[in-house]
């Protein structure tokens, strides 16, 4: 599997995105890059380098879901927010059962979250409006998860997520309509660049 080495702070940089994005503390103190003028391809590609970025997505399974999006009723670009922030790994990170995307990432890999009572280590796993998510029982009471808890404690956690952070289980309401996605990724430049 590919894996992409560079540091997160940096490429936040380059991309011009807030780390807090990812659920990593502001450390960098640089200010922002003198931004160059853009043509219109350059700017398009970068916002899809920043939606891949922001959500740990590589290149072939972004065009997939494009392409899933793009059959799909309604507006391409909202769908392609609304299946991306409903991968699994998304879905735990968002709820605050781990720090990053990628601690997300790796907590559902490492088989201990659960989605309806079965284990399920897929990462890209969409989860639908009703599935309940919870954190193993074995696994409640590693110290990681403590600390966890107590570090994600005061995040927000959307409107369309119902979680009680104590017994580290949540449910999906609904899925999340466009505007209500905090992501800073214009979707419609992505569009623009797939459809050329």
């Amino acid at each position: 599997m590919a894996v992409n080495r560079v540091p997160v702070l940096k490429r936040c940089r380059s991309l011009d995105l807030d780390p807090t994005f990812l659920g990593y503390d502001k450390k960098s103190k640089r200010a922002p890059r003198a931004g160059r003028k853009m043509k219109e391809y350059g700017l398009q590609l970068r916002e899809k380098q920043k939606a891949k970025f922001i959500y740990g997505v590589l290149e072939k399974p972004f065009r997939n879901y494009y392409d899933r999006a793009d059959r799909m009723k309604g507006q391409t670009g909202a769908n392609l927010l609304v299946i991306l922030e409903t991968r699994l790994d998304n879905v735990v990170f968002r709820m605050g059962f781990a720090r990053t995307r990628r601690e997300a990432r790796q907590v559902v890999l490492h088989k201990f979250i659960t989605v309806n009572g079965k284990v399920v280590n897929v990462p890209s796993y969409l989860i639908k409006a009703g599935d309940v998510i919870e954190v193993k029982d074995a696994a409640k009471n590693i110290q990681r998860f403590k600390d966890i808890a107590e570090i994600t404690a005061a995040r927000l956690v959307p409107e369309w997520l119902d979680v009680n952070k104590e017994s580290f289980k949540g449910t999906i309401k609904e899925l999340p309509s466009r505007d209500i996605i905090d992501v800073p990724v214009d979707e419609m430049l992505i569009v623009e660049l797939y459809s050329k």
